[in-house]
């Protein structure tokens, strides 16, 4: 013994001392221990050179290398199954890959404990060519040695999918998860009868979301939703290849239904996840994909299902959205999520609403609903819904002046009253929607300011316009004393200003002599009557505070 350091003769047992350290060096470097007292920065290794480069060649020289080759042999052996081989016996190809495989999975199962890593990855390629050497048997080559339309077929594919997600779900690794359900959904695709897609999709997209909540893995949601739609989005449009047109299937009409089952089932992953209490992003995206995803092939299987039909599913997916965004609201207390499933209902109730009611009722329809979300956002505290459904409601009005333009039936008196209502519900419930400003109230105050002129200038005579106006004005005032808001005379006053605008720009020319006479005498006299009552108000106002002091 020298310098404290112990001298072994023995290369096997000195071997297996410097593995030994080696080995503990990792663990320190990794769990960033300081060294022990007593060593030596030369023995301990400097944080910034030793640990660190031990560590970056680590990653790079097993990490890297391994998943880099175990990716180029996979690649490798895809390829080689690829080919036609009309040489060989069909069967073949599929032998071989299926022998790398096993040789793969073997490996992996006998280094599951000393080669963790490297296992890891040789299971996810074994997983991969096993399944692909199992599809080569129906495709790919130039003869076939069995056919998905065969019982025997669609069971080989439904075992080998149901064997690569056990083994995934053994290992508890969400990657080999995701890879093994992927496979499940090609299969579904392959087969491509109703019943297979309709079921296959829906058991997979069930697995995935009970492997997320369980496992803990929000993130395999992001890549299993866009998978199961889009293998319900093949089949819908015909599976486009080997000479297939593409079209809508119409048959069976309950397509369309299971899309909301699937709705249904990736929204219960969000709603039972383990982090209640906050929105991350992979369950902000997953909501995302969820309804826009959802709800564009609901669209699409309901074009393509009998015409007649459209308008009650629509509403049941209005039913079925609303009702998810009341589950997110009571139990999860989730704002964004909550937002997103309300805004889909509404969508789909519109749809609803445009497929069964004829223009221009159909606009009627469109402002009673336009309460009804409101309703629900004061329920649901959600300033985001209320925003939202301005702009919808605003989107209504342009278009109803854009279609009836030429043929006023007095719809858009309804428009007005419903931007009145709306305004009035926001000031009783301000509290508890927390709203601190008045924008939201000012913006359907002022769309129905702009509203009421609109209405009575097309339904009236010309002549009347000036006497309509101020007879609007005059209800503004009524409001006014009912309700004390300061916010109804400010809108009395400016319409007047607008009448008598209208008065000197358009009237002196287009009214006759009478009628022009009448408009001036009975403006004005309002006008002065107006002001002589703000008068009045000031001046008693302006006596009390005189009697106070």
């Amino acid at each position: 013994m020298t310098d404290g350091r112990v001298h072994v003769s023995d290369p096997a047992l000195a071997e297996t001392l410097r593995s030994i350290e080696w080995r503990l060096a990792r663990l320190e470097a990794r769990l960033e221990l300081a060294p022990p007292d007593g060593a030596s920065d030369h023995e301990a290794g400097s944080p910034d050179q030793g640990a660190g480069e031990q560590d970056l060649e680590f990653v790079v020289g097993q990490n890297w290398l391994a998943s880099v080759g175990v990716l180029v042999l996979t690649c490798g052996v895809g390829f080689a199954l690829l080919l036609p081989l009309a040489g060989l016996p069909p069967f073949v190809p599929s032998l071989a890959g299926g022998a790398v495989a096993l040789v793969l999975l073997a490996l992996a199962f006998r280094w599951h404990t000393t080669f963790a890593l490297v296992a890891g990855y040789f299971r996810g390629a074994g997983m991969a060519l096993l399944y692909f050497s199992v599809l080569r048997l129906f495709f790919f080559g130039a003869e076939h040695v069995l056919s998905v339309e065969s019982m025997a077929g669609r069971l080989l594919l439904v075992a080998i999918v149901a064997a690569n997600i056990a083994i995934a779900l053994h290992r508890q690794a969400a990657w080999l998860a995701a890879l093994a359900l992927l496979t499940g959904f090609v299969s579904v695709v392959a087969i491509g009868t109703p019943g297979v897609v309709f079921v296959g999709v829906t058991v997979l997209l069930a697995i995935g979301a009970w492997a997320a909540v369980t496992r803990g893995w929000p993130w395999l949601q992001l890549l299993l939703i866009p998978a199961g739609y889009t293998a319900h989005l093949l089949w819908l449009i015909n599976r486009p290849w080997q000479g297939r047109a593409v079209e809508l299937a119409s048959r069976p009409v309950a397509g369309a239904y299971v899309v909301l089952a699937f709705v249904l089932i990736n929204a219960m992953a969000s709603l039972r996840r383990r982090d209640r209490d906050e929105e991350s992003l992979a369950t902000i995206l997953a909501v995302l994909l969820n309804c826009g995803m959802g709800y564009l092939l609901f669209v699409l299987a309901t074009m393509g299902g009998a015409p007649a039909r459209f308008g009650p599913a629509h509403l049941a997916a209005a039913a079925v959205f609303l009702g998810l965004a009341i589950a997110f609201w009571k139990h999860v207390r989730s704002q964004i999520t909550t937002f997103f499933y309300a805004m889909t209902a509404y969508l789909a109730l519109s749809i609803a609403l445009a497929k069964l009611v004829p223009v221009p009722e159909l606009f009627i329809w469109l402002s009673a609903e336009s309460l009804l979300v409101v309703a629900t956002a004061l329920w649901f505290r959600s300033k985001l819904i209320v925003v939202g459904n301005f702009f919808v409601f605003l989107g209504i009005v342009v278009a109803y002046m854009v279609v009836a333009a030429s043929a006023e039936s007095g719809i858009s008196i309804g428009l007005g009253v419903v931007a009145l209502l709306t305004a009035r519900i926001l000031r009783w419930q301000q509290e508890r929607l927390d709203l601190r400003t008045e924008l939201m109230r000012n913006a359907y105050l002022a769309s129905g300011f702009v509203i009421f002129p609109y209405a009575t200038y097309h339904l009236v005579a010309n002549a009347w316009v000036p006497v309509s106006w101020v007879g609007v004005a005059v209800a503004y005032y009524v409001m006014n004393l009912v309700v004390r808001s300061p916010k109804y005379r400010w809108m009395g006053h400016l319409t007047l200003l607008l009448t008598a605008f209208y008065m000197i720009v358009v009237g002196i020319f287009q009214l006759g002599p009478a009628y022009r006479i009448a408009s001036f005498l009975l403006l004005g006299t309002v006008l002065l009557i107006v002001s002589l009552i703000f008068t009045m108000v000031r001046a008693r106002r302006r006596e009390r505070l005189e009697d106070r002091r």
